[in-house]
């Protein structure tokens, strides 16, 4: 996606308050069609932050916030409030008969945790997955990403909370999921894979270890990033149960309104 500014200011806060409100490039999109709802359009509000935090990355994505490299963002399209944000309950989440199914299929998958990487291994296995899912679900537009575009989007910006979890089988490179950990949880960013190994369920495989990952941390919730009810891309998020949603984006000062999704 092509990100144009309409409009953009530089935002410095005083010192002691400086974690919470780095300085930032605001901006946001002309509006674009929408992937998840026919019909409609979408704009995007931006915030550009070259020196993120911690404290300031966790505030945001407790509320609904997104990040992709050094862009935080979320929908602020005209008319149309259908994105919400889902997470899931770590403490008292409990696989279903198909989850458990996916990690048994995956009893020979060995996984590293690092700091997000970019090799020519994770650009050609990110571009097999896409043209793979280009054919199989009729996207409109798919092309390659280079190298750069990867590091921008999923290397830069991880900073001391970014990590990617590389999964392997018999030593070959098959799934790279990109998750944020933040104070009270983990952010699940995106996750790509070996269409070869679609049999394994490594999508389900690698959320369930997310949760596993999260208890060993003593993290009380994954967040799962937008929720579009009738939007068949998202129907996996309602399979983990327990669930909260949140409605809106509210700002770093107000306190997010989680509740019980049902």
């Amino acid at each position: 996606m092509v990100i144009i500014p309409i409009f953009c200011y530089n935002f410095t806060m005083t010192k002691e308050n400086n974690r919470l409100y780095p300085q930032s490039t605001d901006f946001c999109t002309l509006d674009y069609e929408c992937a998840y709802l026919d019909g409609k359009s979408v704009r995007m509000n931006y915030k550009y932050v070259r020196n993120s935090n911690m404290d300031f990355n966790s505030a945001v994505i407790e509320r609904g916030w997104r990040r992709f490299g050094n862009y935080y963002f979320y929908p602020i399209c005209n008319g149309c409030n259908e994105c919400k944000s889902l997470r899931i309950d770590v403490e008292n989440f409990k696989p279903s008969k198909s989850q458990r199914k996916a990690l048994n299929r995956n009893k020979n998958t060995t996984y590293i945790i690092q700091k997000p990487t970019v090799t020519i291994a994770h650009v050609n296995l990110y571009n097999k997955y896409h043209a793979w899912r280009s054919k199989k679900s009729n996207w409109k537009e798919h092309s390659d990403i280079s190298k750069i575009e990867y590091y921008e989007n999923f290397a830069e910006g991880a900073f001391d909370f970014g990590k990617e979890v590389l999964y392997y089988i018999d030593n070959k490179l098959v799934g790279v999921d990109l998750i944020d950990i933040t104070n009270d949880g983990i952010s699940s960013i995106y996750f790509y894979y070996d269409p070869d190994y679609e049999r394994n369920s490594l999508g389900i495989y690698s959320l369930v270890k997310q949760v596993e990952f999260a208890k060993i941390l003593n993290k009380k919730w994954i967040y799962l990033g937008y929720w579009v009810d009738g939007c068949r891309s998202f129907e996996y998020k309602a399979k983990f149960k327990p669930l909260e949603i949140l409605d809106g984006f509210p700002d770093i000062k107000e306190a997010p309104a989680w509740k019980e999704f049902k």
